[in-house]
């Protein structure tokens, strides 16, 4: 459908949990979420951050007010649980007026709806209608969903916070940082602890393949893994990086992309990117990846 696109519910989640300094959130450009349920509906809970989609006195969705929709890089919908562009419902009747109204980029309808985000990221429901500016700059981001329900990225706060091990349920991390942790302190199956600097010189090369074993381990007994390094932008996505190459027998630019989709300010430092380089050539007995493309 013309202008229309699915979105799944884990791109949503890595779409709310952008951040740099602040929350992406916090940029009054970055989306406009909108709930097409019934009024009822959305008071009794909603996504964190969604607006009610307005409609007039006929009873027909219209563009919110001063929504500026060819400024906002993600136009996200929703409704209960529509599952298909080809479904008829409030979901794709709203996206509709948004993209015949000049939305910037294709409107995004949420697969599954209300219903399936929800199910999965019971944290990210609200009450809560009105946020104001101050209030967006301190919402406290989850880590990013790479694979979902098993692996995700994270900075060393999200590393150490008690509520967020509790809300993805993790059980098992990769702590990439130079410190100790201080949840799963005690050496074992559940923490695996690489202090490297993040540094051109310093070595993962030689840590990919145990971390891989760790990683599939955990996959096996259908536990989540969260990797995390100071910033959760080069040492952990390194490693994320080599996990995936692994896992799926990705090429280091495949592996990247589909990161980079997740969250979109990763940085590996270019001494890591040559050892990706070289892992790449240890799995496939050649190199397949050109890394100076100023793209990568």
């Amino acid at each position: 459908m013309s202008g229309l696109v699915l979105c799944e519910p884990t791109e949503l989640y890595n779409i709310l949990n952008q951040a740099t300094i602040y929350p992406c959130l916090s940029d009054t450009n970055y989306l406009l979420l909108l709930d097409a349920r019934k009024k009822h509906e959305y008071n009794e809970s909603h996504v964190v951050t969604a607006k009610k989609a307005p409609k007039s006195e006929d009873d027909e969705f219209v563009v919110p007010y001063d929504s500026e929709l060819e400024c906002k890089q993600h136009v996200i919908i929703y409704d209960s649980n529509t599952r298909s562009l080809k479904d008829e419902g409030p979901a794709i009747e709203c996206g509709k007026v948004m993209w015949d109204n000049g939305s910037r980029g294709e409107v995004k309808i949420l697969r599954g709806g209300y219903e399936d985000f929800s199910a999965l990221y019971p944290f990210l429901r609200t009450q809560k209608i009105l946020f104001m500016p101050r209030e967006m700059d301190e919402i406290k981001t989850y880590p990013t969903e790479v694979l979902p329900g098993l692996l995700y990225l994270g900075n060393k706060r999200q590393g150490n916070a008690a509520y967020i091990q509790k809300d993805l349920k993790i059980k098992a991390q990769i702590n990439c940082t130079t410190e100790e942790g201080e949840l799963f302190k005690e050496p074992g199956p559940t923490l695996m602890h690489i202090p490297v600097d993040d540094d051109e010189e310093s070595d993962l090369l030689s840590k990919f393949e145990s971390v891989c074993t760790f990683i599939d381990e955990h996959k096996g007994n259908k536990r989540n893994v969260l990797v995390f390094s100071d910033l959760g932008i080069s040492r952990s996505i390194t490693i994320i990086l080599a996990y995936l190459m692994h896992h799926y027998k990705w090429p280091l630019k495949e592996a990247y992309e589909h990161c980079k989709k997740c969250c979109h300010n990763i940085r590996p430092n270019r001494g890591f990117v040559h050892q990706l380089s070289k892992w790449e050539e240890e799995l496939y007995g050649q190199t397949q990846t050109d890394i100076s493309d100023p793209n990568f």
